[in-house]
């Protein structure tokens, strides 16, 4: 493979629409001269799970609080021995990713010192940590909420904040002040986003390999098997969604209007009608704070929208609730199934292990990889979801105010600015008011690179970026790159053969194959879904097949027959969901989107990770 390489970041040629992306994004986000050694030593990867679309700059800020996060987590806080952060650039509004290459041994050995001590010790408390994570980030997220961004700057400050003492700042400093409060929160969230998904994510390898290494040729679907059947916030409000739909199931006029072809603005409207609706909406509305705070994607992006900007998203869920209790269907996962098997899978297993000490070993790795496996998806929920809706929020009071002085056209193209640019933005604004009557801003340049950004952002779409750049390893080895983002030699592999035209057409292909991420056998038909949009056409029994799933597209699991990812390992959110419902999925497939068409009749195995193509539609 060493023969073959990717293009080097600085060989990569944009189109031309794109002249100009670079000044959307801060310095150190770009590959550079200065760091071109440093650079040209590492194999760089498109991020397509947290990162699948052109960047929107404001939206960097996520990718910024991750980099960070996870990184010093890895050499600072746990100090994995061998391990270093996660690097990222943009090329052409895309953004790369690697791995960093090994500390030099004194490190390794100084890291080694206190490694197994912290690790331990999170790992050993974890259950009495938990809730103290949970107190302090709601709290992050309270304050977050309780931010006051004016609608508008006074004409003449009020009289309250005048006497009996002059308060001494004013409007100026409060808009400043509150952005820089906003912005500093969200960093506070992500660095708590990361505070025990290390310990989690090292549980979980840490135990699957004791566990290859015991049976030689267990299947990752098994292992998946073993740690399933847990309760997790980040299924909560899919859960919430059920239990009201039963609820409308005894109350005839409800049931009536969740099932009508209108908006849910409407259907909200028609409720308030009848002293049943009435009581079914106060129990909607006290699920809302904080279930429906969950995105209508990955959570990541502004344009995605949440459950409460977007009702008719739960809406449209509970309408197929509905009609499904109707025809005498179940509608919830069938956790005591799941958790059964769980317990069966791990005690016939230990069962096999003839030493006393491996046995034991084996059951000690279970037992705590079990105890705070369930973070991998209740932090999902509280960070990308609930804590991200509230941020949009505060953003668009921000754009809202910015618009009504003309300094932007929409609320919205607020996220067309980095958060640097923003605070220069906000004073500019704030300074021109305080100069008095008639004075003006530079409204005019920010509305011009809105304008220009919004067209590099569309042009980046119709760009065919490179997958990977750079020379890529002998072979993938790295443990989280396998089983978070599902890259593999044989991944890699195949996008040399894509990129020089040795891949075979796409009729030729008959298999794909991809992780084994959550047992069994399925049929069906191809549903391919890129976004939320397309999610919700899905019909019963088909196959959802994507470039990766949303943690909001949780309650479609409970009607399809299986899935089928492009990217993705064991631990990612489709191999996760997928289990926890009991349905096959394989992940990481590397071209499921574009080798499969909608109709195409398929088997998915989830327990060997084979996709074979019955029919094509």
């Amino acid at each position: 493979m060493a023969t073959r390489r990717f293009p080097m970041p600085w060989e990569v040629k944009v189109p031309a629409e794109l002249e100009g992306w670079e000044e959307m994004y801060p310095p150190y986000y770009l590959f550079s001269e200065d760091r071109k050694d440093w650079e040209g030593r590492h194999f760089w990867y498109r991020d397509k799970i947290h990162a699948a679309d052109p960047m929107p700059p404001w939206d960097l800020i996520f990718q910024e609080a991750w980099q960070m996060a996870l990184s010093q987590n890895n050499t600072r806080v746990y100090c994995l021995p061998p391990a270093q952060g996660v690097a990222h650039r943009i090329v052409g509004c895309y953004m790369y990713i690697t791995p960093v290459e090994s500390p030099s041994p004194e490190t390794v050995a100084k890291k080694a010192e206190v490694f197994q001590q912290r690790l331990n010790y999170m790992l050993e408390h974890y259950p009495e940590l938990w809730p103290k994570w949970l107190d302090k980030f709601t709290a992050t997220g309270k304050e977050l909420q309780s931010i006051v961004i004016p609608d508008r700057l006074p004409d003449i400050e009020p009289d309250e904040i005048i006497y009996p003492a002059p308060r001494g700042y004013y409007s100026t400093f409060n808009v400043i002040e509150a952005y820089d409060r906003v912005i500093d929160l969200t960093f506070k969230a992500w660095q708590y986003h990361w505070e025990y998904l290390s310990p989690c994510y090292l549980a979980i390898l840490t135990f699957s390999d004791v566990a290859r290494k015991l049976f030689p040729g267990i299947n990752d679907a098994v292992l998946g098997r073993m740690i399933s059947g847990v309760s997790v916030a980040m299924l909560r409000p899919e859960e919430e969604l059920c239990r009201l739909a039963r609820t409308a199931m005894d109350m005839p006029k409800v049931k009536e209007v969740l099932k009508r072809d209108i908006p849910a603005a409407q259907k909200l409207e028609l409720l308030k009608d009848s002293a049943e609706g009435r009581e079914w909406l106060k129990a909607y509305d006290e699920k809302k704070e904080p279930w429906f705070y969950m995105s209508c994607g990955s959570g990541w992006l502004h344009y995605e929208g949440s459950w409460i900007t977007h009702p008719d998203v739960p809406f449209g869920y509970l309408k197929g609730y509905v009609e499904r209790l109707e025809r005498g269907e179940a509608i919830e996962r069938s956790v005591e199934e799941i958790q059964a098997e769980r317990d069966r899978l791990v005690e016939e297993y230990a069962a096999l292990i003839p030493e006393e000490e491996d046995r034991r070993s084996f059951e000690d790795l279970y037992k705590t990889c079990m105890r705070i496996y369930p973070f991998a998806e209740d932090h999902i929920f509280w960070v990308e979801n609930w804590f991200h809706t509230i941020l949009f929020e505060k953003m668009r009071q921000f754009g809202r105010l910015l618009a009504r002085y003309q300094f932007l056209n929409e609320p919205d193209d607020i996220f067309i600015f980095n958060r640097f640019e923003i605070p220069v933005m906000l004073e500019d604004l704030v300074t021109a008011w305080a100069l008095g009557e008639g004075v003006p801003g530079r409204a005019a340049l920010w509305k011009k690179k809105v304008q220009r950004r919004k067209e590099i952002l569309e042009a980046a779409k119709k760009w065919g970026e490179p997958p990977a750049l750079g020379i890529p390893p002998e072979e993938v080895t790295e443990p989280v790159t396998i089983a978070n983002w599902g890259v593999t030699t044989e991944t890699v592999r195949k996008w040399l053969d894509a990129m020089g035209g040795a891949a075979a057409g796409e009729e030729q292909v008959t298999e794909l194959k991809g992780f084994a991420a959550s047992a069994g056998v399925a049929e069906g038909k191809v549903r391919i879904a890129r976004s939320l949009e397309e999610v919700v056409d899905i019909q019963p029994g088909e196959i959802l097949v994507a470039p990766y799933t949303n943690p909001s597209w949780s309650p479609v699991f409970t009607k399809i027959a299986a899935t089928v990812t492009d990217i993705g390992g064991l631990t990612t959110h489709a191999a996760i969901v997928a289990r926890e419902y009991g349905i096959p999925a394989v992940t990481g497939t590397g071209s499921a989107t574009t080798t499969l068409k909608n109709g195409d009749l398929i088997r998915v195995d989830g327990s060997t990770g084979v996709v074979t193509i019955l029919r094509r539609a």
